[in-house]
């Protein structure tokens, strides 16, 4: 019990730790940029992508799926033919739509892990107004460096100043208001997710050096579900052991497909990075109707046991 505490300290409520890492080999060594990137994308980006598949093709969700076939089949069908539409007639506004979706997506992980051990309702209604009001002001920010771009590399100190100014400001507000525990970990790691847009120099890791943090989440309330689900021993598709499988299968494939992407000149190859976006946006619909734990069926196969670890 000491050490599942332990663990959704260091993987779910406060995993500060990935990002440091992240971060320091970035400024440290910047000749293993490449390297980190590609590490990071293989370990914990392209397996938290790959989660989604065994979550979402439990035997338990089967009568999920007939029962909300346009939701769970006919539109992951529309946004794989509108994704490779958008990538080929308007690639820039398509990866603008996709970042944009990729931050909205981590966003509402981050308010839903808060809503997940905050007990006080006024707390979690202050936790999620707060992080969707920074993460929106991170996507602007992250706007006006990397695609316009307004914000130059001479604003950034005044940038951080004012940004680390509110941020503290922020958290001795919380503590006075709501008192010092966990729960302010797990708010603030909801705030820091997207910082990196403040001051990293590649757009790259604005959505991997944060965001490791929403990986290492992801990964472990899905195994958690996953496992929970296997002790049951109800007719579902995923043991324990091809969890894994997929997820380091699907991730290993498609880190090939973005290097092979990011690697050659030859427009054919150069196009095949679409095929892990679509799959990252067919992640991020899919995951939006799998945790709506307004629906009794998710909370019967998935919140009733992220409840256990609380």
């Amino acid at each position: 019990m000491k050490n599942s505490r332990i663990n959704q300290l260091l993987l779910v409520k406060f995993p500060i730790l990935f990002p440091i890492i992240y971060g320091s080999i970035l400024y440290l060594f910047p000749q293993f940029e490449t390297a980190l990137i590609i590490f990071t994308i293989l370990v914990l980006a392209e397996t938290h992508f790959g989660a989604t598949w065994p979550f979402f093709l439990s035997k338990m969700n089967l009568e999920f799926i007939k029962e909300k076939k346009i939701n769970l089949i006919i539109v992951p069908i529309l946004i794989v033919g509108l994704s490779i539409y958008g990538f080929f007639a308007y690639k820039n506004i398509f990866l603008l739509v996709f970042f944009i979706a990729n931050i909205f997506h981590v966003t509402r992980q981050s308010s839903g892990v808060c809503k997940l051990y905050s007990k006080n309702s006024n707390e979690y209604s202050f936790q999620e107004k707060q992080i969707y009001f920074f993460n929106f002001i991170m996507l602007v920010i992250a706007y006006l460096r990397f695609y316009l771009p307004i914000i130059k590399s001479d604003h950034l100190f005044f940038l951080n100043i004012l940004v680390l100014l509110y941020l503290f400001l922020i958290s001795i507000y919380y503590i006075i208001k709501f008192n010092y525990s966990e729960n302010y970990l797990t708010f603030i790691t909801g705030m820091l997710i997207f910082f990196p847009a403040c001051f990293v120099s590649n757009p790259v890791h604005v959505i991997i050096m944060g965001v490791t943090m929403h990986y290492t989440q992801y990964l472990y309330l899905t195994k958690h579900v996953n496992d929970s689900r296997n002790k049951l021993k109800s007719s579902i598709l995923f043991s324990n052991k091809n969890y894994f499988i997929t997820i380091i299968s699907y991730s290993i494939l498609m880190t090939i497909l973005s290097i092979i992407g990011k690697s050659f000149d030859d427009e054919i190859f150069k196009n095949l990075i679409l095929i892990p976006i679509i799959g990252q946006m067919l992640h991020f619909y899919l995951d939006s109707q799998l945790w709506r734990f307004s629906l009794k069926i998710n909370r019967e196969n998935t919140l009733k046991y992220l409840k256990e670890i609380i």
